[in-house]
């Protein structure tokens, strides 16, 4: 299952949108990103026809069982890739933003090594 970054950020941001709202639409995500909602339109087509999302005639957009898949892996990537570089000093926003990168080129293998010393350390 091979997914570009821009579609992995797309659905990661509709799972966090998906637990902070009642509904998820385009222009949600377009102001959660910061991008034009034209871009996000695109995208979301992208997303459907790639079978992640569902999107009803009222413009509600759903993940699908593979679409809440990735975005649940990434997510929780992000998660521990940002605690863990707190952990080892770095600050909040700068972490934040590294994970976003990392967590897309990451091997399982690696996340799984960093995840697995991680839960280690906290005990």
């Amino acid at each position: 299952m091979h997914t570009t970054e821009s579609a992995e950020n797309y659905l990661e941001t509709i799972l966090i949108l998906s637990r902070r709202l009642p509904v998820v639409r385009s222009v949600d995500i377009a102001n959660e990103l910061g991008f034009k909602k034209s871009s996000v339109s695109i995208a979301m087509k992208n997303l459907r026809e790639n079978r992640h999302i569902t999107v009803t005639e009222a413009g509600f957009i759903y993940l699908t069982e593979s679409g809440r898949q990735i975005a649940e892996m990434i997510y929780e990537r992000h998660e521990l890739l940002s605690a863990w570089l707190v952990m080892l000093g770095v600050p909040e926003a700068v972490a934040a933003e590294d994970a976003c990168r990392i967590e897309h080129v990451i091997s399982a293998e690696s996340f799984q090594a960093i995840k697995k010393h991680v839960k280690g350390a906290a005990h």
